[in-house]
């Protein structure tokens, strides 16, 4: 009996575009299922399911499926086989070897996507006949289609749509193609005997694992970019919503029940209004606050695209009846995302790998604490601690609750418990010269460190904690009294204690020469005075030489600090911020917004473009160089060969004088004579002529 389920269930499915957001996570959660598992009464946990490799799991789908070709992704561990803009040809011998036909258009479906998957579902219908065995055709669309859909009960507008109510739905003006391949897939899918069989899928707003439409208010909530996270548009519009793995899930029951009806409903239980969404993304994420603002607006501030508020502006209930009823579903957000939020925040953070850096940084006065820190807070877009900063930030907050600038989010309560900190703080600093408690100290900075801005991105602690037992106090779990503290072990709240800690320090001599070197009224203010400095340096001395230092403290965490000698007075900590960054790592946070990547783009491409005339430029000035050297050299030849020649010359001359001298007195007169002779003569042979005469007047001499 095992073996005939093998052979009827399917076991290999095809999922087009699986590198958009929805389809590959469709894809990835199908990748994890295994034939017939959700015709069973089996309560597998989901986790532990999506946890295991494809490959170790017996019976699990194969998935195979398209990509686009501007695509760079290498292919995806959860895809057996994946395919890159194949021709029509290529597609349709794909489709005709799986069992299961996945056709995703439920999210930013473009008119070829649209034309694509209708011809599929045409292409597979007219190939029926040769099918060797019973396919499935899956549609998986979206609940746009039942925008303008009217409720039976005009009367009663809140009473929900439900799947039978599919032939009355009216879609979108702009979904009326989907409308279309809705009506041709149930149509071609549901003849008699056939060995194709058709379903259309009316997805609710996708979220989850990383986000697609929701994007931009959870991004602006991590970031915490605004003071208020703004809602497109009235935002009291009821939105049918889903979790792309619960999408997934419905996908997988279909493949194993073969339900009678056709078309199904995909909504979670959620009946939450855009402003709830919103609000709550906000409260769990950022600000924990929201203003309206205008629908224009997010086209204006490129935080939406239209056709992604058409999506947002639905308002719709909408009752999976078949979902409840008939589906074993194993939901992870049944309950919809308001009720699963953190659930959600953890998901999107993985997704997007965007963990919280937490630096402290240690050392002696004048070391360069601070400048480092301004630039790892640069590199790593986190936020610097400094404690000082931090009380001024706190009594302003506080004053800015007493002025009444926010009514709408602030009530009496917190008035009256921001008027007391207040007083507190200033009473404190009175009796202290100016100086704060070291409790108040503690708990303002504890309230700092726990801020959304600082648990999503991370910080850098600049100079402090500098003892032990503050160490200690600072980052405690909530939950152990101030007096426990000091006799138990140490006991830590890993989501404000810092991941990495660098010890910098210096010779007292180096930190003195630096020191002196600071103007007087920059070092006044730094507290870098001869009266101010030199104490301060001992203190730290003799901190650091006590029996429990604060480097002590993370050691017993296992956070080990790394120590680094500053030696050189290099201004921009180039070596030191190498060695951090190399034990930190890269970034994880967003990266530029696209405004900045274009600013960022332009600013590479003059550097590059600055950096290639200065190339020329010295490429032109060691030409030239080289030439006239070469000029210089030719010319020194020039002068040495002439030098030569004349030297040559002279030597010739001065080997020539003895044998001139003796021609001149010996044979030029003799020759002149004969040569006279000669030309008296006429003689027909000249030549015999002169060697003649020379010879009678040899003998006679």
């Amino acid at each position: 009996m095992g073996d005939e389920k093998e052979h009827v269930w399917p076991r290999r499915i095809f999922v087009n575009n699986v590198d958009s957001y929805s389809s590959k996570f469709i894809a990835k959660f199908l990748s994890t299922c295994i034939a017939g598992e959700s015709s069973d009464d089996a309560e597998a946990d989901e986790d532990t399911t999506l946890a295991t490799p494809r490959d170790e799991r017996t019976g699990t789908f194969q998935i195979v499926g398209t990509v686009s070709s501007s695509s760079t992704e290498e292919k995806a561990s959860f895809l057996l086989e994946q395919y890159t803009s194949p021709t029509r040809d290529q597609l349709l011998q794909c489709l005709l070897e799986c069992d299961v036909v996945v056709y995703n258009v439920s999210e930013n479906a473009t008119e070829e996507q649209i034309e694509e998957a209708t011809w599929a579902i045409t292409a597979l219908h007219a190939e029926m006949e040769n099918f060797s065995s019973q396919k499935m055709f899956i549609l998986v669309s979206t609940v746009m289609t039942w925008a303008l859909t009217k409720p039976r009960d005009l009367d009663d507008a809140d009473a929900p749509l439900t799947d039978e109510d599919y032939r009355r739905k009216r879609p979108h003006p702009n979904f009326k193609n989907h409308s279309t391949l809705e009506k041709l897939v149930l149509k071609l899918g549901r003849t008699k005997k056939s060995k194709l069989t058709g379903y259309v899928v009316a997805g609710g707003l996708q979220y989850g694992k990383g986000e697609n439409l929701f994007h931009y208010f959870f991004k602006v909530s991590w970031s915490v970019q605004f003071p208020k996270v703004p809602v497109f548009g009235p935002g009291t519009n009821h939105i049918p919503m889903i979790h792309v793995y619960d999408l997934g899930g419905v996908i997988q029951n279909i493949i194993d029940l073969k339900p009678k009806s056709q078309y199904i409903l995909a909504v979670d239980d959620s009946k939450n209004t855009l402003e709830d969404v919103v609000k709550m993304i906000s409260y769990a994420l950022g600000p924990g606050k929201i203003n309206q603002a205008p629908e224009q607006e997010a086209i204006l501030m490129k935080a939406l695209k239209p056709e992604e508020l058409e999506y947002l502006s639905i308002n719709l209930h909408l009752e999976p009846v078949l979902l409840k009823e008939t589906f074993n579903l194993r939901w992870t957000s049944e309950a919809g995302m308001i009720e699963n939020m953190d659930r959600i925040v953890e998901e999107y953070k993985d997704t997007r790998q965007l963990l919280p850096i937490r630096i402290c940084l240690t050392g002696p006065p004048a070391v360069g604490k601070t400048t480092v820190a301004e630039k790892l807070c640069q590199h790593y877009q986190v936020h610097h601690i400094k404690l000082k900063e931090v009380i001024e930030e706190k009594i302003t907050q506080l004053e800015e609750i007493l002025s009444g600038a926010d009514r709408e989010y602030v009530n009496e309560e917190a008035v009256a418990a921001a008027q007391d900190q207040l007083q507190t703080i200033h009473n404190s600093m009175e009796k202290n010269a100016g100086r704060l408690a070291d409790h108040l100290v503690f708990h303002i900075l504890y309230e700092k460190l726990n801020s959304k801005p600082c648990r999503n991105q991370g910080f850098v602690l600049d100079g402090f904690p500098k003892t032990y037992e503050q160490a200690k106090v600072i980052f405690s779990d909530d939950d152990m009294e101030y007096e426990d503290l000091k006799s138990k072990a140490p006991m830590y709240n890993k989501k404000i204690t810092p991941e990495y800690v660098f010890a910098l320090d210096a010779s007292d001599d180096f930190l003195m020469k630096r020191a002196q070197a600071i103007p007087q009224s920059v070092a006044e203010k730094m507290r870098y005075t001869q009266d101010e400095f030199v104490p301060r340096l001992a203190r730290y001395r003799q901190v650091s030489a006590s029996e429990e230092t604060l480097l002590d403290y993370f050691d017993e965490l296992e956070i080990h600090p790394e120590h680094i000698e500053i030696n050189t007075d290099n201004p921009e900590y180039a070596e030191v911020i190498k060695k951090i960054t190399e034990v930190v790592g890269i970034p994880r946070n967003y990266g530029l917004s696209p405004e900045e990547q274009v600013e960022e783009d332009r600013r590479l491409e003059e550097e590059r473009q600055h950096k290639l005339a200065r190339e020329a430029a010295e490429k032109k000035r060691r030409d030239t160089a080289a030439l006239a050297e070469l000029a210089a050299q030719y010319e020194e030849w020039n002068r040495n060969v002439l030098e030569v020649k004349r030297q040559e010359y002279e030597l010739l001359e001065a080997h020539c004088l003895p044998l001139r001298s003796y021609l001149m007195k010996y044979v030029m007169p003799s020759l002149t004579e004969a040569m006279l002779d000669c030309c008296k003569a006429k003689p027909d042979d000249p030549v015999d002529f002169l060697a003649e005469h020379l010879l009678q007047s040899n003998q006679q001499n």
